[in-house]
């Protein structure tokens, strides 16, 4: 069983829609794929439609964002209901909050840095069928008119954590994320743990309901993955892998990076995915 946990589709920052997300998973030869926009489930259903008929199963997924000391916490939620009420008021309200938050940071780029762009620009490149506007839009629009060579110059430069237009999203904390999740009758998984925040978080996400971490990515260190998987023992939380996809010039194709199924079958079970 070939899995990829983590993709990102037009609903939130990802560049193909989710129809197209179903052909290249096919097209790649993977067997399961989980659609997991930030902050929302818009783009699970249209995922769902197209794949039927095929062999190919998606899991339910978002991914949501929180802050913890002034630092971007992503829990992502499997199997989630998309129609749940707290999921539901959860993205009404991120969805409200990621535009502030945007203004916010155009506003600071031009405070610090001189650099003017205008929020219908970022709204355009984040495309018709997004339904959460994040960083990942403002990049492409600083390459396109020529402030950034790319997206790692783009966040190194100017809008990653702790640059001079940073804003955080303060849309709720870890532990509120994980509750959000559990109560959408999803399976909460910290999302790419920072190394240098695991062991003060994890005790912290595990008392609350955290049932897994994200531990196989394509720029896993062989340390870091010793490091998450004795946590996740430690714990008892399982262990899921992905691309963390977004498009083809910030990832390979999709289908190049897998996890097979033998290497997190307590997720695999947990998911019924084994059946």
């Amino acid at each position: 069983m070939r899995l990829d946990l983590h993709i990102h589709t037009t609903a939130s920052d990802g560049d193909f829609d989710p129809e197209a997300i179903v052909r290249a998973a096919i097209d790649g030869a993977l067997d399961v794929i989980a659609v997991t926009d930030h902050d929302t489930t818009a783009g699970v259903g249209p995922a769902l439609a197209a794949a039927e008929g095929s062999a190919l199963r998606v899991v339910a997924g978002t991914e949501l964002s929180s802050t913890w000391e002034g630092r971007e916490i992503h829990v992502l939620g499997y199997g989630v209901d998309p129609a749940a009420p707290p999921l539901r008021e959860h993205e009404a309200r991120a969805k409200r909050v990621r535009v502030e938050r945007m203004e916010r940071i155009i506003q600071g780029l031009a405070r610090e840095e001189g650099i003017h762009v205008s929020m219908r620009s970022v709204l355009d490149a984040a495309g018709p069928r997004h339904e959460m506007v994040g960083r990942p839009h403002l990049a492409q629009v600083l390459i396109d008119e020529g402030h950034a060579r790319d997206f790692s110059d783009a966040f190194g430069r100017f809008i990653g954590d702790h640059r001079p237009a940073f804003v955080s999203t303060r849309l709720q904390t870890p532990e509120e994320a994980v509750e959000t999740i559990l109560a959408a009758g999803g399976v909460p998984v910290w999302a790419h743990p920072p190394m240098d925040l695991l062991d003060a978080l994890v005790e912290r996400l595990a008392a609350v309901g955290l049932q897994g971490v994200e531990v196989h990515r394509p720029e896993a260190r062989p340390s870091h993955i010793k490091r998450l998987r004795s946590a996740a023992r430690r714990h008892a939380l399982v262990t899921t892998g992905g691309s963390d996809w977004h498009n083809p010039r910030r990832n390979s194709t999709l289908g190049t990076f897998w996890v097979g199924g033998s290497k997190i079958q307590p997720f695999v079970e947990l998911l019924g995915l084994g059946r």
